[in-house]
This record gives structure tokens, sequence and C-alpha cells, in this order.
């Protein structure tokens, strides 16, 4: 993929700063992330990798690891290894959601949060699990075990705006049962 396509995949203008592709993958990442698509996972999840491989290359490039029209031989791998662990940890930690096992989901991220505390799409995960919980225990009629699990999310996540809306959205539907 050439870097006009990759700024196009994240609906960018040529030369955008690297806030700005952040905050575009960020946003994207969001609203294509299988998870959040439990009826059709294979179609998210070709979207989020392709926009996670856009993002990448131009990361690479604006670090200056990658020529402005030359991409890697190999786009589909990642430009720094990933952890061994991720994939299949990330594999049964939905499974778990799906399965609605979020105690067991919550636990196993928090796990992997303890073994790569720097890594930011793994804080992402703990933030769902925690949301995905809270959300049900509303359902379940535990308003006050709720807040804890949304404000955990928050706390996990603080910088995405999406789930500042959707906690706060799930903060006035506890706030009409109650």
């Amino acid at each position: 993929m050439d870097l006009a396509a990759c700024y196009q995949t994240l609906g960018l203008q040529w030369g955008a700063s690297l806030p700005e592709i952040k905050a575009a993958y960020r946003r994207l990442a969001r609203c294509y992330h299988p998870d959040l698509h439990p009826q059709n996972v294979k179609a998210a999840e070709a979207k989020f990798i392709e926009l996670t491989q856009a993002y990448e290359q131009l990361l690479q490039a604006q670090n200056g690891y990658a020529a402005p029209h030359h991409p890697p031989h190999n786009p589909v791998a990642a430009p720094h290894a990933p952890h061994p662990l991720k994939d299949p940890i990330y594999i049964n930690f939905q499974t778990l959601l799906r399965r609605r096992r979020f105690a067991r989901a919550v636990a196993l991220i928090e796990g992997l949060v303890i073994r790569l505390p720097e890594d930011y799409e793994v804080r992402q995960w703990q933030a769902i699990a925690y949301y995905q919980w809270g959300k049900a225990l509303i359902d379940q009629g535990h308003g006050e075990k709720a807040k804890v699990y949304l404000r955990k999310a928050l706390r996990s996540d603080p910088n995405n705006r999406e789930l500042w809306a959707e906690v706060e959205s799930q903060v006035h539907r506890l706030a009409k049962i109650s």
C-alpha cells in the first residue's frame, strides 16, 4: 500500500501531522473494532487490519523508516515484533466477551496489562472489558457495581472520547432506571 492509499484509508489528506494520523486511527479503530461487531466479525477484522496496516506504515514514514513511495516488502508484517502472548490472549478474550464471561475476560486482560504495561492496545482491551461488564451489570440491576467498572473503563483509556460518550450514555441509562 503506498502512502497516498494509507492517508486515504484513514480519511486524511496528504501530509497530515502525526497527531492527526493518531487521532484518525483511534477514531476509526474504535468504529471497526471486531468486539463491537459480533454480528459481522470477519468484515470488521478485515477493516481493522487494513486500518492498522495503514496506520503503521504512516508511522514508519513519519519516523523516517520507510521511503515515501516504497512500502515495506511485506506490508502485512508489523513494524515492531508483536508480543507472542497478545494474539492467543486476544482470541481468548474475544471468546470470553461473546460468552459474557466478563470476570474472566477482565482477569485475563489485567494479567496481560501487568506483563505489557506500556501497550496501548492492551489498555484499550482492558477498557472494553470493563465497559462491557459495567453495561451488563446495569442490565442485571447492579447499578453501584456497574459504576465501579464504568469508572475503571475510563481510567484504563482516559483519552478515548467515544468511550467517554458511551460511559456517559450508560450513566444516564442507570439514572433513569434508579
